[in-house]
């Protein structure tokens, strides 16, 4: 690590123009290339995979995406004044690229059906020929500004479906722009200078630049959903000025004992870089192992999130390294008048002192009343429920919500969701095996209607929908679905030969959450084991990784425990901007896991090897945690307070899986920052005393020495030789 710090600072023009030409020519690529988002939820080997599989075969005209003209007209919508402009929007409509037909209300094709009881609300389907990700938003924003033209005067005009949810305006700017000036201000009174400030912020900035344009070309590899791009830029931003914190923070402390500049950013990045560098690959490692869940859409977002992690731990190695040999003592330059933060931010601070001491005094009563805090807040996950979030939880006033509630108003609370039963038969025109299940779902319990069978033109596949009488997002939903699978569905199939499949959204989320749940203890168990052996070769101890892993855990309980209690329960959902509650989307607890667990290890490294610097130097276990507490307590509640805001700053977009995020890895940081690394690492490791660092021996030697500290040849603290600047 030192030698590589050396190179770095020894060519610092070279590894700055190189990351100045690698923004500048990897974000020119990615202009120009454009992006290809995917919001496709297709299984392999799952029953809503295989309905859409034969719909897409056998209905072609059915395989491209449908979008939804939804209207209310107080006076009645067949009215002549309402059907007259109605009937020309429709026609515009049909108009437009890769429109292959708009289902009238008026028409055969739509049908009385189409149009409410009270006969004021009404919908028109626009059916395309391609699916939803492959259309020009341009053109379905012309779609809907067009539809929307004929709205006023008591006539209500709304659109719904994929194509318009992707042809919304994508949000976050203002949120990433909230959060980084949330950092500055925090890295400001951390630093008390515009200069040591401004070197993470750039660090990041370059390193997210490169890494979210690298997200963009690897939407063409990867099936990504759109959404990717802000979970990318949060975390990125959140670990990326994290990371270059703690370098910073150790260069400034190496210039107060007497470094020279380079040697002093050597120094650094052969001790807070070990940790920055082990931090970063356990959750790079975390993001990965969701391949092992082999479901295709989560890949994409997955290399995303590791993409941007991985760029910005790059940078904090390479270009910030090479930027404070550059800027030498000028970093404390600019400073902030009445802001202690120009001094040695890693002193041994005398109110962290102070707490850890206080805290190892009553470990028992530290440890007990945090624990119980913790599995307090946990308690909400026990009712954690996965499905659908549709266009029902998007924010009051979006086309797409406005749609839905019309919809839901007119037709019923089902009528968002439906299931779509599809039929393979078991001979050409041996037709009864769809036509009971479809004649029996209209007696069920649960079911509000269903729509007449209809038949591919070899009688060899059919289809019909069924409406359910309550909602997408309603726990009823799911078990009437389940029903219909495990005992309508096998008796009719065993009597006819039939093979029957049940597709929808509805379904397509309930077979997801079912097929993550299947794997979900491989991939934790496999993320689990390869954390405990990297701490384990790290700090030489077999009870500080089992430590490690059941704090972790406890914090990414506690964060789900937080996240159902406001969007599930809707306890206090009203502050961020949260009027719907419903079930968790099913894809959340993967990716909640896999970023907590991996974002923990960045506070644990950085506390545990300073812990441990101290215990190797004098063996004394208690001083060494008040010690290494006292001295990372300043620059972790830096950190964290830094890390909670640009993820709390998400909450203010107006999509819900970007608010789902957000809250859920500020509360996750802020629960590990202010209980768990505060007071039960420190009550805990003072119960353990010297037993922490225990090993057998048998174990360390089949283990690689993997230390986070520099070797005992250049321990922190001494000089090491002055390197030789080569530019």
């Amino acid at each position: 690590m030192r030698r590589f710090a050396t190179w770095m600072t020894g060519h610092r023009k070279t590894v700055i123009f190189g990351w100045i030409a690698a923004l500048i020519v990897i974000g020119s690529i990615a202009g120009n290339v454009g992006s290809n988002f995917s919001e496709e939820f297709k299984l392999p080997s799952s029953d809503s995979t295989e309905a859409y599989e034969l719909l897409e075969d056998n209905f072609p005209q059915q395989s491209g995406s449908t979008a939804t003209i939804v209207f209310k007209a107080e006076e009645g919508v067949e009215s002549p004044q309402v059907q007259k402009k109605m009937e020309s929007i429709f026609k515009a409509v049909e108009a437009e690229p890769h429109v292959s037909e708009v289902a009238s209300p008026y028409g055969k094709s739509g049908g009385a059906a189409a149009i409410s009881e009270d006969g004021k609300i009404a919908y028109a389907t626009i059916q395309y020929d391609v699916q939803g990700n492959k259309l020009d938003k341009s053109d379905t924003k012309r779609i809907i500004h067009t539809a929307q033209s004929a709205g006023g005067n008591g006539l209500d005009v709304q659109l719904g479906g994929q194509p318009v949810e992707e042809a919304k305006e994508e949000s976050g700017d203002s949120s990433f722009a909230i959060g980084l000036l949330a950092a500055i201000i925090i890295l400001l009174l951390a630093f008390g200078s515009v200069v040591a400030m401004g070197l993470p912020i750039v660090t990041a900035l370059f390193s997210l630049g490169v890494g979210l344009s690298l997200v963009t070309l690897g939407t063409w590899v990867f099936k990504t959903a759109n959404f990717a791009p802000f979970l990318a830029a949060m975390i990125g931003l959140g670990v990326g000025i994290d990371y270059a914190l703690f370098i910073v923070t150790r260069f400034r402390n190496n210039l107060d004992e007497g470094y020279q500049p380079r040697d002093a950013a050597i120094n650094a990045v052969d001790t807070a870089g070990r940790a920055v560098l082990f931090a970063g690959t356990t959750v790079i490692i975390a993001l990965m192992g969701m391949f092992l869940l082999n479901i295709t859409f989560l890949y994409g977002v997955a290399v995303a999130a590791a993409l941007s992690v991985l760029l910005t731990m790059i940078g904090a190695l390479t270009l910030l390294p090479a930027l404070l040999a550059w800027v030498g003592h000028r970093v404390n330059k600019w400073k902030i008048p009445g802001l202690s933060g120009g001094q040695n931010t890693m002193r041994e601070d005398t109110k962290w002192y102070a707490w850890s001491r206080w805290v190892q005094k009553r470990p028992w009563t530290a440890a007990i009343v945090s624990g119980a805090l913790l599995l307090l807040l946990c308690f909400p996950a026990l009712t954690l429920r996965l499905g659908v979030n549709d266009a029902g939880t998007n924010p009051k006033g979006e086309t797409t919500r406005e749609a839905y509630d019309l919809l839901a108003e007119g037709f019923g609370p089902g009528f968002n969701g439906p299931f779509t039963m599809v039929a393979k038969l078991p001979e050409k025109g041996q037709t009864a095996g769809l036509e009971d299940l479809c004649s029996t779902l209209e007696k069920e319990e649960g079911i509000a209607t269903v729509t007449q069978v209809t038949f591919n033109e070899a009688k060899t596949v059919g289809l019909c929908q069924a409406y359910p009488t309550t909602s997408p997002q309603s726990a009823e939903t799911t078990e009437t679905l389940d029903h219909i699978r495990n005992e309508v569905i096998p008796p009719i199939e065993a009597k006819t030969g039939a093979a029957l499949h049940v597709g929808g959204i509805t379904a397509v989320f309930e077979d997801f959450g079912d097929a993550i749940a299947e794997k979900l203890p491989l991939f934790i168990g496999v993320v689990i084991l390869l954390s405990a052996i990297l701490l384990m070769a790290v700090f030489r101890s077999v009870l500080v990784p089992l430590k490690a892993i059941v704090m972790n855990l406890l914090s990414i309980g506690a964060a789900f425990g937080i996240v159902v209690a406001v969007f599930q329960k809707g306890w206090g959902a009203s502050l961020i901007g949260i009027d719907q509650t419903g079930p968790i989307v099913a894809f959340f607890p993967i990716f909640l896991f896999a970023i907590v667990f991996g974002l923990s290890m960045d506070y644990e490294v950085f506390l545990m090897s300073r812990i441990h610097e101290e215990w190797e130097a004098k063996k004394d276990a208690s001083e060494a945690v008040t010690r290494g507490l006292a001295l990372t307590g300043r620059v972790i509640t830096a950190a964290a307070a830094i890390m909670i805001t640009v993820f709390a700053s998400f909450m203010l977009g107006d999509e819900r899986i970007v608010k789902l995020f957000g809250l859920g890895l500020a509360s996750a940081v802020l629960v590990d920052a202010v209980i768990i690394r505060s007071v039960l690492v420190p009550a805990v490791m003072q119960l353990f005393g010297k037993a922490a660092w225990w090993m057998p021996e048998w174990l360390s030697k089949i283990l690689p020495n993997l230390a986070v500290e520099p070797g005992s040849h250049h321990p922190d603290g001494t000089k090491p030789a002055v390197a030789t600047e080569t530019e």
